[in-house]
């Protein structure tokens, strides 16, 4: 590029940070929020990627390239979408407002169109790097999609992540060439200016993980000065200098600055920057690589030259460049007075009739903008698979079964689907096979972008690595794993083919990878999870291995529906309906429930149970009643006044459980009919869809001041106001609001303390989960009347 693009360049990037300072300071100053609140932002974290970011958009990046903009930087993201006119003005002063920009740039609240939402550090960074890893996929089953580049800007404190290191580290994520990080190395995190530097560190983890790293640390001005006689001194000074002095001398200038910079320096730097004006020196001796474009995009470009591993690019910049905050120890949250805006607009050229106008177009700036534009458009993706899912696969058991053997059979099953199975893919963190994706494994194999021998036969496990596998199995990472699955189901946005992704993990580790679970469900990722096995019914791992929070999460978290099913039949339906729904995009399956939009966790057990019980309530119902009301969330299992007609005069109670205790659940109602009470028993498939059915009733009549009906799915199941015991291998809290729900006394049974290790029998008697415990606690709640 000459020095004429250079230029046009460093015309655009004026504009860019003027945009991004602008659009925070006008949140901060124009907008009365009415309760005296900082709105905040990032001024001098924008500007450290200033430079970068417009190069990347204005001279580097095609339209199938994906980029993740550090979550402070978001303001020079959006500056960039309103010069390239794919942002409305309007948009501009709304930062952190409702309706308005984003804190941090997110794929699915905010107006422009953004690739990857950041935010929780780290997250973002490693996202590309996932996607990069499903576009590898994508290739190799439906043939090369035209060339992306994934990109992730990301902040050096980002660096401290543990998350980082376990997706750079994870063997899935080798040799991908067409992923660049480019690392904004400022050196100052939130609350300091960061001692020492940790380049030597990172250099060296990102190489023995495989990638090609650059660094970009002098600008032009310094290069051409150490070239000169006595210049490989000053460059050895400026490299040894303690971080902290160097970041001191944005703030100094004149004489200040010459001696700042000079305390501590060995002989003869003195001699060599005497000829230098004090108005010089200043910029010479800050001028950093981070902030010449001409060196970024040379660095992009000897990235592209890789294509072999992934890059990372080191650029060196400093926090606030071209503000009067650079370089400040506590710029972070720092925002520029009414007085420097103003003085920063003069300087510009800019008025405050002007100071949001686009380029002109007609202007050597303005032109490259609209070529820009032009060359960056892109198509509508399309999100619906056009694929129709079987609401069943008609599985069947006539032993004792568990619902994580169940859930192994149904994906098998669907893998002979020709319709469903080109679709299909799997992953887990190191426990495929214990989690019972064997079978799914033994028939579509394990996916490796090269064929691999297999050096063992194991006739129980057909380990088959090849392009054409289904499977990607990751290392030990739950977090890498909630990554990868959020760029699965993100795959019909970032690599133009919808897929149906499924993970599997012992649910106790659901909580290891929760912070990627919640990040790929606010990017509006659509996949299945099974948390299997659960509870302390896995007793005897004891409570290291015992999760009884996760239920609670599962029916907490925005975008995800809670699934945890007893028995086979409800399995099959249940997870045949959310890969039908995530088949058809946004397009609701013929359910009872409302249309779902986002993922679906399963929690799985190991422990066989009798399937006699949902087939007589399969008989009594009928299929088509039997499967609306399992998938709308619980159905009655036991009708007591059908199983026990000479009850019909006695008192009533509910038994309202889900998962693995229904034996337990099922003894108790029998004994409390030899004691003269009916129990109706309750199979709870989905607390989420039943608690959001009764929300849903209660908001409307909170905003309609209208009395709230009892939602379809919560009356057909539980027909009769009375007393209820809940019973969940969990937390007892997550199912006791259904006696709120129902207007009834209610007695919550559960897990409320850790586990330990011991027999099913054991751990349940210590927690009230023994048929005698739910007995009591039934004529407990009856007493509440």
């Amino acid at each position: 590029m000459n020095q004429h693009d250079l230029d046009v360049l460093d015309e655009i990037q004026r504009r860019v940070l003027w945009l991004a300072t602008r659009i925070v300071d006008a949140a901060n100053h124009d907008r009365n929020t009415g309760d005296g609140v900082k709105v905040g932002g990032h001024q001098a974290s924008s500007a450290s990627l200033v430079t970068a970011m417009t190069a990347l958009w204005f001279a580097h990046l095609d339209a199938e390239d994906r980029v993740a903009v550090k979550p402070h930087a978001s303001p020079v993201f959006h500056a960039i979408q309103y010069l390239l006119g794919r942002l409305d003005r309007s948009y501009l002063p709304k930062l952190r407002a409702r309706g308005g920009l984003q804190s941090y740039p997110s794929r699915t609240k905010d107006p422009d169109e953004v690739d990857f939402s950041t935010g929780s550090v780290g997250l973002g960074a490693a996202a590309p790097l996932f996607a990069a890893v499903t576009r590898r996929y994508v290739d190799a089953h439906f043939g090369e999609r035209p060339h992306s580049r994934f990109v992730a800007l990301i902040g050096d404190a980002e660096l401290d992540e543990g998350n980082i290191w376990e997706a750079v580290a994870d063997p899935a994520t080798t040799g991908l060439g067409n992923v660049m990080w480019l690392v904004d190395f400022n050196r100052q995190s939130l609350d300091r200016v960061v001692p020492g530097i940790r380049i030597n560190q990172w250099r060296g983890q990102f190489e023995a993980a495989g990638w090609h790293v650059v660094e970009v640390k002098y600008g032009r001005k310094l290069a051409e000065a150490y070239a000169r006689p006595g210049g490989a001194a000053l460059r050895d000074w400026i490299d040894l200098m303690p971080n902290e002095q160097y970041q001191s001398l944005f703030g100094l200038a004149g004489p200040a600055l010459r001696k700042q910079f000079l305390d501590g320096a060995p002989a003869g730097i003195a001699e060599f920057i005497a000829d230098i004006a004090d108005d010089e020196l200043g910029p010479l001796v800050t001028d950093l690589g981070g902030h010449d474009l001409a060196a970024m995009l040379d660095a992009y470009a000897q990235c592209d030259a890789v294509t072999d591993r992934p890059s990372v690019i080191f650029a060196y910049t400093v926090k606030g460049w071209g503000l009067p905050i650079a370089g400040n120890p506590r710029n972070h949250s720092a925002l520029l007075s009414t007085e420097q805006v103003d003085a920063f607009r003069a300087e510009l050229g800019l008025t405050a009739e002007t100071e949001w106008d686009r380029l002109d177009p007609a202007s050597e700036a303005g032109i490259r903008a609209g070529a820009r534009r032009e060359a960056l458009a892109r198509a509508p993706r399309e999100r619906a698979l056009g694929v129709t899912v079987p609401e069943t696969t008609k599985v069947r058991a006539n032993k004792p079964v568990s619902t994580q053997e169940v859930f192994g059979r149904v994906l098998v099953d669907l893998a002979r689907d020709p319709q469903v199975a080109p679709y299909l893919v799997t992953t887990a963190p190191d426990v495929a096979t214990s989690t019972n994706l064997a079978g799914f494994i033994n028939k579509t194999g394990v996916f490796a972008p090269t064929e691999q021998r297999s050096w063992t036969e194991d006739r129980m496990l057909r380990w088959t690595e090849s392009p054409a596998g289904q499977h990607i199995e990751l290392g030990i990472s739950e977090m890498n794993l909630f990554l990868l699955l959020g760029q699965l189901g993100l795959s019909w946005d970032l690599s133009g083919q919808p897929l149906l992704p499924v993970g599997t993990v012992y649910d106790p580790f659901v909580l290891r990878g929760l912070d990627a679970f919640l990040y790929g469900t606010y990017s509006g990722s659509r996949f299945v999870v099974a948390g299997t096995p659960s509870g302390i019914t896995l007793a005897p791992e004891g409570g290291a291995h015992q999760s009884t929070i996760t239920a609670s999460v599962g029916l907490e978290l925005p975008g995800v529906t809670f699934l945890e099913p007893a028995y086979a039949g409800s399995l099959d339906w249940l997870l045949c309906d959310a890969l039908g729904q995530i088949a058809q995009g946004a397009t609701p399956a013929a359910t009872a429930a409302p249309a779902e939009d986002g993922a679906y966790y399963f929690r799985l057990s190991t422990r066989p149970i009798d399937q006699a019980p949902f087939e007589a309530a399969r008989a009594r119902i009928g299929d088509a009643v039997l499967r609306r009301q399992v998938v709308a969330g619980a159905y009655r299992l036991v009708d007591a006044h059908q199983a026990y007609p000479h009850l019909a005069d006695a008192p009533v109670v509910q038994l309202a459980a889900s998962g693995a205790v229904l034996p337990e659940v099922l003894a108790a109602a029998a004994e409390l009919a030899e004691e003269g009470v009916a129990a109706h028993v309750v199979d709870v498939t989905s607390l989420d869809r039943l608690y959001r059915a009764w929300q849903r009733t209660l908001r409307q009549g909170v905003r309609t001041a209208t009395v709230p009906s009892v939602p379809g799915a919560l009356r057909s199941a539980f027909a009769d106001r009375v007393p209820m015991v809940t019973v969940h291998d969990a937390a007892s809290h997550a199912m006791a609001w259904l006696g709120s729900a129902l207007g009834a006394p209610a007695v919550p049974l559960g897990v409320d303390e850790f586990g330990q290790s011991g027999s099913v029998q054991e751990l349940y008697e210590l927690h009230d989960l023994l048929p005698g415990s739910i007995v009591n606690a039934a004529l407990a709640a009856l007493s509440l009347r």
